[in-house]
């Protein structure tokens, strides 16, 4: 038999949790077409194709137009990322090397309800604007108006496959725009009409974020009859729980409103980055607590994580409804009033949306006026600014047009931060669990999960820890896999599609840290999608041969 490419020798490990075993790996076009003892001899017959020329490798079994000689190394389904802030990234740079360099050969995009489509072209200007502190500016001139139309701008321009949910924000936008009023009646059939529709093209669930806007304008309500539209296509409602306008919420917002709506209209539902903190360290029972008495109660939810212990957003997320009305155009209005920066300042000094904005810093900054900021702490610069923080962050906002995004900074105790991995690890090792890396990879000092969040997991807390590496496997390949409809995807077998990863089970590790987070993992010598080969040899090669999926 002649294959495109033959993986030769490795150990594979093939998604489903199972021990891994010594098989070679045929692949022929997309496709995985054969796995097993291919050769009939040992693999050093055949290294006049591991240094990975174009030339025909002959063994006693197989041929090949290329051989990858795996001794020695694990070959496993490529790596699932559920909750990528990619939309734009991928737009901008297709090669994508912060991903595709962690063995994530599938991204699913638009997790939080945060994303472009399904807007008009007027409507994507304006909101890609808006957006641009967490998703950066991807080309003006990008048809958005539906799923169908979106998912030809990533197919076969991407090195990784692209799947996407359908946001809740662009559905909310596209009906009631940038507004605070109840979707209902005539506005609530059409949004349902919208939802049916899109979520008809190609999606892998529909996401909401309550902590972003316009979907906090949402109450429960609105969402239980969205949920329901999307109850029919079997697909889960991936939620960021609600922390801005729980007035309006089941059971005050939160992880409670999150199970709610799954028991009121059915749905599966999918929790967002829901794992401990540095304030809730080592309580895993008590956070799963509400989990668990949904499962009771007949609710089928996942969950996912992430390796670190705080997050990274972008500055709009710490306003109110009110500022954000009407979107960028007119934020930049009130952020250039005195009186209003006066008012609003006052009120989140005094009532923060989300704590304190101390203990940040900028990540990103769009201009090269301000680029000096990116890496600085928000306390360093509003002191040298000679302002409150919260006017520091006000005042930045206006000068760069929105285009700004900052992460936390990690707490001083160690002993703290490793409660927290041995506490993700311990989410991991749950059957509900899967990784999210909700990346954010703009700027000049992202936060580091965007480089290594995968290889962190897999490699150094793994092997740290003490964890099964099938079974952790299996939670970033089969697990997301089936949860989001990602059809032959996720389990390493004949006939599906051959995205894999070949990596060294005890070199594999991330190197991106919060003081220098754009460097590579290592230990990741290989990284196949669709049947080409996007990385070699640790270096990526330009191959964009990722499709839209499902």
């Amino acid at each position: 038999m002649h294959f495109d490419i033959l993986i030769a020798g490795g150990t594979v490990i093939d998604g489903t949790g199972k021990k891994g075993v010594r098989a070679d790996v045929g692949i022929k076009g997309r496709t995985v077409a054969a796995i097993g003892d291919l050769s009939g001899s040992s693999p050093s017959s055949r290294s006049s194709g591991s240094s990975g020329g174009a030339t025909t490798a002959d063994v006693e079994q197989a041929t090949a137009d290329r051989v990858i000689d795996a001794r020695g190394l694990i070959v496993s389904p490529g790596f699932i990322d559920v909750h990528a802030h990619s939309d734009g990234a991928l737009l901008i740079d297709g090669q994508h090397a912060n991903g595709i360099r962690q063995g994530i050969t599938t991204e699913i995009i638009a997790p939080d309800g945060i994303t472009y489509p399904p807007l008009p072209p007027a409507k994507y200007k304006a909101h890609r604007q808006y957006l641009s502190g967490i998703l950066g500016l991807p080309p003006e001139d990008l048809d958005m108006s539906s799923m169908e139309a979106a998912r030809k701008n990533y197919h076969h321009k991407t090195s990784c496959n692209v799947a996407a949910f359908l946001g809740h924000g662009p559905v909310r936008m596209n009906i009631m725009g940038m507004a605070d009023k109840p979707m209902r009646g005539k506005d609530m059939d059409r949004a349902k009409a919208l939802v049916r529709e899109n979520m008809a093209q190609g999606v892998a669930g529909f996401a909401t974020g309550l902590s972003y806007y316009p979907q906090s304008y949402s109450d429960s309500l609105e969402l239980v009859e969205l949920c329901k539209v999307v109850k029919e296509f079997d697909l889960p409602l991936s939620i960021h729980t609600r922390d801005h306008n729980t007035e309006r919420a089941f059971l005050g917002g939160g992880i409670n409103e999150a199970l709610e709506l799954g028991r009121k209209s059915g749905v599966k539902v999918h929790i967002e980055h829901y794992r401990t903190s540095a304030a809730t360290a080592g309580q895993v029972e008590k956070i799963l607590e509400p989990i668990e008495k949904a499962k009771r109660d007949g609710v089928d939810v996942t969950l996912e994580t992430y390796p670190y212990p705080v997050g990274s957003s972008f500055p709009p997320a710490f306003y109110p409804g009110s500022w954000q009305e009407g979107g960028a155009s007119e934020i930049l209005k009130r952020l250039a009033d005195p009186r209003l920066k006066k008012q609003y300042i006052t009120d989140l000094e005094k009532r923060p949306m989300r704590g304190t904005m101390a203990g940040n810093l900028w990540t990103w900054i769009g201009s090269e006026k301000n680029k000096h900021l990116e890496g600085m702490a928000w306390d360093e610069v509003a002191k040298e600014r000679g302002v409150s923080v919260t006017e520091m962050v006000w005042d930045v906002m206006l000068e760069e047009g929105l285009t700004c995004g900052f992460r936390g900074v990690p707490p001083a105790s160690t002993r703290l931060w490793r409660q927290v991995e041995a506490d993700v690890m311990t989410l991991l090792a749950r059957p509900d669990y899967m990784i999210g890396s909700d990346a954010i990879p703009i700027g000049g000092l992202p936060h580091p999960r965007a480089y290594g969040c995968f290889p962190r997991v897999v490699g150094r807390l793994r092997r740290r820890l003490g964890y099964p590496l099938e079974q952790v496997v299996q939670r970033v390949t089969q697990n997301p896999a089936e949860r989001f409809g990602l059809k032959r995807r996720g389990v390493l077998k004949k006939g599906n599609f051959a995205d894999i990863v070949v990596f060294d089970a005890e070199k594999i590790t991330d190197r991106s840290s919060f003081e220098d987070p754009k460097v590579h993992p290592e230990g990741i010598p290989f990284v196949i999608v669709n049947g080409k080969v996007a990385v070699d040899h640790e270096r990526v090669t330009g191959v964009l041969a990722g499709e839209a999926v499902p």
